[in-house]
């Protein structure tokens, strides 16, 4: 068995290219057969300058006979060759005949020669492919290789197919950022005509993003626009972050980030001038470089609503606008604005009614007046919608994010919110949108074309928390549950002390609607993890949530849960011996909820505001009847030119009885770290004094009330960003109070103020974002329990 280059290929590049072929055996023959062809051709035609042997140009043959093939039969190879017997050819002709041959990709070798009136045709035909394998690949596997390849076993060997196939593997290897592999086809010789196709492939490193920098940007940093590219530059922990591989394809998607970036920002004439990629002199880095053009910031000037149509209140429909003159210019909000007034046509019955926006002008002022016109659209229904590249997912998942259907007038914007939408949703890694011609003048189809993503995830991993410690996790979820758009979740969380599980199952189109109906289960336990006594709770839920308004959202809820306190040993607390005294008490209830978010409508892309309210009638059964109320309103906003973020959360909470009974400490608020930085778990809030076995800070016992504010500041501190490393100060007030029986006076359980004042560290890791705080009580009672320094897993709003 000897191994063979295949012939007669262009050379490449080898760094990140096919390797070329040498040029071997195969490649020297077809080359010299084709000289002496052409040579054959010259002298013909030298002869036939004189007018004696003129005729010699042309042939005729009485027979025609082909010598060499195996599988391709005479007749194929007459009919490529184009001559047949009797017929008066030209050398011309003859050598047409001869490139059709070649040309075919059929053969080897092809030698065409005339000997009289008998013309012989003697091929070699190319091998059949035995086998084709993909070697030396340890980053990608076979599985997604091989699949992409042309060249297919039990196929003729093409090597113009084979050089295809050598490169789609190098464009594989780049989108993965190893842009120096080098990729070799070759072939080994079989018997019978058959030969092994191999590539083999050595692979390179990830060429990383040493450096991502920008010309011309004035108004916002470097370091703030590279928050913005999905491109991110390499940092210390660039082994366990791909985001930070040189991809080609990324950069026009940053591109167009970029400049949604800047137009949500007042910027309408912002334009990448151009992007520049080097390569480092080890191969192994890339230094980005985008020009930019930033323009002027534009405001909202003068916002006008008029009506082409008789029977449309222009005034109406502006009483819908969201556009106020003064502010900076996002086209969200425009496009916001015009999809409420087009909504509104179609709930007045108003069909075919389009908002025309039209945009004047004022550079002295820098400002865009804008004039909504109502007017009659286009008569255009939607004949039907084609959805495809679903393989799992039902067609109704996807259906349900059209906000029409088939006969309905049809609306580019309805279109283009139902593609957001759909790629909102996460089920696929593309989803295309595009409206075709129906059928008909004046329909049109809706192609809607999409690849599944994976949906499902599986770990098994430890877990830290301030209140419960350290334990290990093991958790599934399925947000597009058999392709019906549900979400299934499932936890088990151990720990030395604890131990929880929790159950959650939702369908977000519950009947067909925009109603989320979900089933929760949960059930914890703890050994005297803070306190002296056992505890078990049960819960068992189902609610129904349904939009209110463009932002808010409602929730109705039923529940039941069973509680259990056991094991009060360690301590000698009148209240909890009482309470523990009551043993197992399961109750049911009921609740509503309310939430306004407007990163919904994603109109502002500076500031962020959620307001949630929560009230709860529960313990029916048991004895106790209660009414639980909790509210929080929390904000967020960027400030100095993006490089500052600042937050806001004010939390609060009442639990009232109904029946005249007491809370249990299982029933009451306690404030954590979560909520109130700087103290330790229950170290805040009224406590049982009189106890073993520490009597200087006693046993928590809880409040029915609390409320808690929290403010601070992120800022960069100088480091450069790929260290994801920041800073942050940070102001914390609050307290917990109030309980139905205070043992006479025994327990204080009134309103004492805390406050806390402290600074922050913010580390971006790919295991999620850490935190570290460290603080200093400002405010504080003398039992209180403080916890100068916080580890965390920081999460915002």
């Amino acid at each position: 068995m000897k191994e063979h280059n295949m012939g007669d290929f262009e050379g490449y590049d080898t760094r990140g290219r096919i390797n070329g072929f040498s040029g071997g055996q195969i490649g020297v023959r077809t080359l010299f057969q084709r000289i002496v062809f052409v040579v054959f051709l010259a002298l013909t035609s030298i002869a036939a300058i004189s007018p004696q042997i003129a005729s010699a140009q042309s042939y005729s043959f009485s027979s025609v006979q082909v010598e060499g093939n195996q599988r391709i039969t005479a007749a194929a190879i007459l009919s490529y060759l184009g001559i047949a017997k009797g017929e008066t050819v030209s050398a011309a002709a003859l050598n047409d005949g001869y490139q059709r041959l070649i040309a075919s990709g059929l053969f080897e070798k092809v030698e065409v020669l005339p000997q009289g009136r008998l013309l012989v045709v003697r091929v070699i035909e190319h091998p059949t492919i035995n086998r084709v394998s993909v070697e030396g690949n340890k980053r990608i596997k076979d599985s997604v290789l091989e699949p992409l390849l042309q060249s297919q076993e039990r196929h003729v060997f093409s090597p113009s197919v084979a050089e295809v196939d050598a490169g789609t593997i190098v464009e594989v290897y780049q989108t993965q950022g190893r842009l120096s592999v080098i990729v070799e086809p070759k072939i080994i010789r079989r018997s019978n005509n058959r030969v092994d196709l191999v590539f083999e492939v050595t692979e390179s490193r990830n060429t990383e993003i040493e450096r991502l920098s920008f010309i011309g940007n004035r108004e916002f940093s470097d370091s703030r626009l590279r928050r913005v590219l999905e491109t991110k530059q390499a940092g210390i922990l660039r082994r366990f972050v791909r985001a930070d591989t040189f991809v080609p394809d990324r950069i026009e998607f940053d591109k167009q980030v970029l400049r949604d970036f800047y137009h949500s920002r007042g910027h309408v004439d912002f334009q990448t001038l151009s992007v520049t990629s080097e390569l480092s002199r080890e191969r192994d880095g890339m230094f980005i470089t985008f020009t930019v053009r930033e323009g002027q910031q534009f405001k909202f000037g003068e916002i006008t609503t008029t009506s082409d149509l008789p029977e449309v209140d222009a005034d109406e429909f502006h009483a819908e606008s969201k556009l106020r003159s003064g502010t900076v210019y996002n086209p969200a909000v425009l496009e916001s604005t015009i999809n409420r007034m087009e909504n509104l046509a179609l709930q007045k019955g108003l069909n075919f009614v389009r908002v025309e926006p039209r945009i004047t002008r004022n550079d002295r002022a820098q400002t865009l007046d804008i004039e909504l016109v109502l007017m009659r659209g286009e008569r255009v229904v939607v004949e039907r919608i084609d959805i495809e590249g679903n393989a799992t997912t039902l067609d109704r998942v996807v259906r349900n994010q059209f906000r029409i259907v088939e006969g309905d007038p049809f609306n580019p914007r309805q279109i283009r919110a139902a593609a957001e939408r759909i790629r909102a949703m996460g089920f696929f890694a593309t989803a295309d949108v595009q409206a075709r011609e129906g059928s008909a003048p004046g329909n049109v189809i809706i192609d809607v074309d999409v690849e599944e993503a994976p949906t499902g995830s599986f770990s098994f991993g430890g877990v830290y928390s301030l209140e419960q410690g350290f334990g290990l996790n093991l958790a599934y979820s399925e947000s597009n549950l058999m392709g019906r758009g549900q979400f299934l979740s499932l936890s088990l969380v151990t720990g030395e002390d604890n131990g929880s599980f929790d159950f959650k199952f939702a369908e977000p189109h519950f009947l067909g609607r925009d109603l989320r109906f979900g089933v929760n289960a949960s059930y914890a336990q703890s050994t005297q993890a803070d306190e002296f006594y056992d505890t078990q709770i049960a819960r068992l839920g189902t609610s129904l949530g349904f939009p209110i308004s463009e932002n808010g959202r409602a929730e109705v809820r039923v529940f039941g849960a069973g509680v259990n306190m056991d094991g009060y040993t360690a301590g000698s607390s009148a209240l909890i011996t009482a309470e523990v005294a009551r043993g197992v008490q399961i109750g049911a209830g009921t609740g509503i909820g309310y939430s306004i978010d407007n990163r919904r409508s994603g109109l502002d892309p500076d500031t962020s505001v959620r307001l949630d309210f929560n009230t709860d009638f529960g313990g029916f059964g048991s004895d106790y009847n209660y009414a639980k109320t909790s509210a929080s309103f929390n904000a967020k906003t960027m400030v100095i030119n993006d490089q500052v973020t600042l937050r806001a959360t004010v939390e609060g909470g009442a639990l009232v009885s109904l029946n005249g009974a007491s809370s249990r400490s299982t029933d009451r608020y306690f404030m954590g770290p979560s909520l109130l930085r700087g103290f330790a778990v229950n170290g805040v809030g009224p406590r049982d004094l009189s106890t073993d076995p520490d009597p200087d800070i006693g046993e928590a016992v809880g409040g029915n009330m609390f409320a808690v504010a929290r403010l601070e500041a992120q800022f960069p501190v100088g480091l450069p960003e790929e260290y994801g490393i920041s800073a942050g100060f940070f102001v914390d007030a609050g307290s917990v109070w109030g309980l139905d029986d205070d043992l006479a006076g025994a327990i204080d359980d009134d309103m004492h103020l805390r406050s806390v004042v402290g600074a922050s560290l913010f580390w971006d890791t790919p295991i999620g974002p850490l935190r570290f705080n460290f603080s200093r009580a400002l405010q504080k009672e003398s039992y209180d329990i403080e916890n100068t320094f916080e580890f965390t897993i920081s999460s915002s709003f």
